[in-house]
């Protein structure tokens, strides 16, 4: 946390307070972001200057205005890219599935003048999330989010274009990431000895895991490609689900849409089983299913859908060798290798999230 200034503060102060930590933890476009803090807090820094900055994680920044009494923002900082997707699910792809209240809300933007980054400013939903915080109530409110979510996202006409402008998490992804890393892998430049490993077996031995995951496709696929596409938030891990309770029932809202796409519902629901105990993944199932089918739907079987959850978590894994593989072809980094020894670890400690 930075430190402030107990008193009111003009413009330049504000810019004196977000630039100089921004620019220590090398982050572009702090000029513009407090040009448009200033505008949007006006009010509150006028009664009361007090203003901080906290780093949450690389690129994303808590700003309170105010003291712990006042207004609390999150800044983060995207590729432009990346901050038009973020931009189009806020303001087009959420609203049109009648979602818009299940995320934070965007209040404001800021672009590098360089053209390197573009600052989206949100509000700050606070630190009770669901990896933080955990009980029945509040696991039975974010689970019929994701339902919510999917239901309301099933083959709806946004979906196009979602996938083509953000990320298609479906069939074509599990298969392709497989077939990308096993063709990147083969360019690893086993020869280097200054690797410090045997770098052809392990390169070797993880791809020969890549090999059989596509050959058992024939086996899943034809189950994938029955269940419709929907909307999909990408990376749903608990911290990403924040939970506001009080006198009502606990509402969950979904933050962090970076990875958003279109696709299988099981993309989500098994990133979110896997990041659960084991004792609690059928019972999640089980509600899920119960609030997807209440709206008419249908699911597959248990046993059908643990097969598409393992190979969902696979196709992630496999999506991270392909970029540990680049780093060694293109760049000859040897982190590459470190992440190619974890993964095939990973690899061989996968199993399905349902215990048979």
């Amino acid at each position: 946390m930075v430190p402030t200034r107990p008193t009111a503060r003009s413009h330049s102060y504000l810019r004196e307070v977000i630039e100089g930590p921004l620019e220590a933890w090398q982050e572009h476009g702090a000029a513009e972001l407090s040009d448009v803090l200033d505008a949007l807090v006006a009010d509150e820094t006028q009664r009361d200057g007090r203003i901080s900055i906290e780093r949450l994680k690389r690129a994303v920044y808590r700003v309170q205005i105010g003291g712990r009494s006042g207004r609390s923002l999150v800044v983060k900082c995207h590729t432009p890219a990346l901050a038009e997707i973020d931009r189009l699910v806020v303001e087009r792809w959420l609203p049109a599935i009648g979602f818009t209240d299940r995320c934070p809300r965007r209040l404001a933007a800021a672009a590098d003048r360089t053209g390197a980054c573009v600052w989206h400013v949100y509000e700050d939903l606070g630190t009770d999330h669901l990896a933080a915080h955990r009980d029945q109530r509040r696991l039975a409110a974010a689970i019929d989010c994701l339902a919510e979510l999917h239901t309301y996202g099933a083959c709806h006409p946004i979906l196009p274009d979602v996938r083509w402008r953000a990320r298609d998490h479906g069939p074509y992804f599990m298969t392709q990431s497989v077939r990308d890393a096993m063709a990147v892998l083969d360019r690893v430049p086993t020869a280097r000895l200054d690797l410090g490993c045997d770098l052809l077996t392990l390169a070797t031995r993880v791809r020969d895991r890549l090999c059989r995951l596509l050959d058992g496709a024939p086996q899943w696929l034809p189950i994938a490609q029955n269940i419709p596409d929907t909307l999909l938030h990408g990376d749903l891990w608990p911290k990403n689900i924040f939970i506001t309770s009080g006198d009502e029932a606990p509402r969950a809202q979904l933050i962090d849409w970076d990875h958003v796409g279109a696709g299988p519902f099981t993309y989500d629901l098994s990133t979110f089983l896997y990041q659960c105990p084991v004792r609690e993944r059928r019972g999640i199932l089980q509600r899920y299913r119960a609030a997807v089918e209440r709206s008419g739907s249908r699911l597959p079987d248990d046993r059908e859908l643990n097969v598409l959850f393992y190979h969902a978590e696979a196709a992630r894994y496999a999506h991270c060798v392909l970029w540990a593989a680049m780093a060694l072809v293109n760049d000859g980094a040897a982190w590459g290798i470190g992440d190619l020894n974890d993964y095939d670890g990973w690899f061989e400690a996968l199993e399905p999230p349902l215990p048979e």
